[in-house]
């Protein structure tokens, strides 16, 4: 039983080598009643088994040496038709060498060995592009009348590889492209014309009964996806897409590997174009800690940091099954890395400068804290405790242990801070800002914005909420923020920490912001609802502490372009530090004593803008208390 399932597989093979064979044959004789029919000479006429038997053995080896078996007749294509030209030139100087060194040449003239190759190349190619066309072709009206006609959207480089994929599996009948380059317009692409462009959908879709939409679109950034998201939604028809460019690059998915459209799809924007060599040199065989590794960003942070070389990985996490999850994940998946899991809390002082004394990194990413804004607005001792002072501490134990560099992860919200945590945050980039210029180490900070699908973000809240049918709440209609995706802001962060010399802050240039209510409308519509019918929008008022819109500067930060046109420089604003830290000190003392009105009155103190703002909602509220009206 064995034996004949051997003989089944090695069949097909036996049954190509003699079909090249009797065509290298084919070739020769040809070749040689080419010259005779120029040149009568009876010596031509003349042959030997041996010749022929030097001629197959040498031809032969050169097609398996050249690769040529490995390949199928099914997926023929240019690249083989190159191997077997590659294939004829060298058999037949390989040929002509080993006839020279049996007997001279005496049968074969030189021109018979300039013919061979001519004549070997379409007998060995035709076949083969002749059974791939009568393999493509083959489906009859019923097979395809099973397949479901899709269009694609996207006639480039991705699309022309989707539909040579579609047309190759036969589970998708494409039938048709549309693009909006006006110069594709009536081209083919694999026998597929390009219809019109992208506004003609919905009637095109009509025309050819387009049962599915295939958006081919990997580069598009996202103000292109959502018109074309738009367009698709409004023809009613399912859709799905190609992964985005980066994520094909970095090896999460393959072009042709077929999607959803997700909310990052439409939200993401342009990839940030960075040093990555700069940012490998200044990575690559370093000692690394993360403190809050265990959380979206921190556990993306380690992984972008150990595929860049670090030698050495110490996680610091005060989470344990977080810190358990992210160790066990890169324990599987960087080897060869030195990786540390520390549970522990940036407010011990003594931890910290534990895990920096055995530790000794170069680079600390400090990426710990708390950052839900609603619940921290009536958390102020906790929010203090941690945001501010556990930065502090874990600044001060980096200083003492000569860390090269210490890199804060801050937030859009420390600018004009409506909300504690905000101001926590600022107050937080004010201490590392002017502790730069009393330390050794370099302090810099990283501001960017709400990060999608981030652990208590909006974008996994939205659904759950669709998932249970509703309604999706969303506080203002007119509510806007920006966004980014997790690994955009680690890269970001990587960024700052090889381009700061100390006391700057980092910004990104994060495009246009998005309105909330459109992210709920469009998650509802991803998930196959309609908005307001299916799955209710239900508008709750704003937040304590909640903005309608962020901001990426001060309006005392002049900032400045850096040499990446993306990334922007604030500029420093001092402060009296001597000041900075009698405040910190009464800060951990009312702490301490659980005194959180003294606790807010020193972060309103040091963080005026949100002072005001404390003061004005005071205001308000004795106003409405006595009936009055503003």
């Amino acid at each position: 039983m064995k034996f004949r399932t051997l003989i089944g597989l090695i069949h097909p093979r036996i049954a190509v080598v003699m079909h090249d064979l009797t065509m290298v044959l084919l070739a020769w004789f040809g070749a040689k009643a080419l010259r005779l029919s120029i040149v009568a000479d009876s010596d031509l006429l003349l042959w030997s088994f041996a010749e022929l038997g030097i001629v197959l053995l040498v031809q032969g080896s050169v097609l398996f040496w050249t690769g040529l078996y490995r390949g199928l007749w099914r997926f023929a294509s240019l690249p083989d038709l190159l191997n077997i030209l590659r294939a004829a030139v060298l058999g037949s100087l390989a040929i002509g060498l080993s006839l020279f060194l049996y007997d001279r040449l005496s049968n074969v003239p030189r021109s018979v060995l300039l013919a061979y190759p001519v004549l070997l190349v379409p007998l060995l190619g035709a076949p083969r592009l002749i059974y791939r066309f009568w393999k493509d072709s083959r489906l009859d009206l019923s097979e395809r009348g099973q397949r479901r006609r899709v269009l694609v959207l996207g006639a480039g480089r991705a699309g022309e590889m989707l539909v040579r994929d579609l047309l190759r599996e036969g589970q998708y009948l494409p039938v048709g492209f549309l693009d909006d380059n006006r110069r594709l317009r009536g081209a083919r692409v694999h026998g597929i014309p390009v219809l019109g462009n992208m506004d003609q959908l919905g009637v095109l879709s009509r025309e050819v009964a387009a049962e599915m939409l295939l958006i081919a679109m990997p580069s598009a950034d996202s103000a292109q996806m959502r018109r074309v998201v738009e367009l698709c939604e409004l023809s009613e028809l399912p859709f799905r897409t190609v992964p985005r460019l980066q994520d094909v690059v970095s090896g999460k998915a393959t072009f042709n590997e077929l999607k959803e459209v997700a909310i990052d799809d439409l939200l993401g924007r342009e990839p940030v174009q960075l040093d990555w060599t700069a940012i490998r040199q200044g990575l690559s065989g370093k000692r690394v800690l993360i403190t809050g590794g265990g959380g979206s960003i921190g556990s993306e942070l380690c992984r972008q940091v150990a595929r860049l070389g670090v030698s050495a990985l110490c996680v610091f996490e005060q989470s344990e099954f977080n810190l358990y999850q992210i160790h066990r994940e890169l324990q599987n998946d960087f080897r060869e890395i030195e990786l540390e899991p520390v549970l522990g809390d940036v407010t011990d002082r003594v931890a910290c400068e534990r895990v920096l004394e055995d530790f000794r990194p170069d680079l600390v990413f400090h990426a710990a804290a708390y950052k839900h804004v609603p619940l921290l607005q009536r958390q102020v001792r906790e929010t203090v405790r941690n945001n501010v002072l556990g930065t502090q501490t874990l600044a001060l134990a980096c200083d003492r242990a000569k860390v090269a560099t210490f890199v804060l992860i801050s937030t859009d919200k420390a600018v004009n801070p409506a909300n504690l945590m905000g101001a926590s945050k600022r107050i937080a980039e004010l201490f590392c800002q002017n502790f730069a210029r009393h330390s050794e180490t370099r302090f810099l900070t990283v501001r960017f914005g709400n990060v999608l699908d981030s652990a208590g973000s909006v974008v996994p809240l939205f659904r759950e909420q669709i998932r249970n049918g509703g309604p999706v709440t969303v506080t203002h209609p007119e509510i806007t923020r920006y966004f980014m995706t997790i690994p955009e802001a680690c890269q970001l962060i990587l960024q700052a920490a090889v381009l700061g010399r100390g006391g700057e802050i980092y910004a990104l240039d994060m495009g246009e912001p998005i309105q909330i209510r459109y992210l709920a409308e469009q998650m509802i519509r991803l998930a196959n609802k309609l908005p307001d019918q299916d799955i209710q929008i239900v508008y709750t008022g704003l937040r304590d502490g909640e903005k309608l819109f962020e901001e990426l500067f001060h309006e005392h930060e002049a900032y400045q372009q850096t040499s990446h046109r993306k990334i922007f420089l604030a500029q420093h604003r001092e402060v009296d530090f001597e000041q900075l830290q009698r405040m910190l000190v009464q800060a951990a003392h009312a702490v301490r004593a659980f005194d959180e009105d003294k606790v807010r009155a020193i972060v309103s103190e040091l963080v005026p803008e949100f002072g005001r703002l404390e003061r004005d909602d005071k205001v308000v509220a004795i106003h409405h208390t006595q009936g009055g009206a503003l």
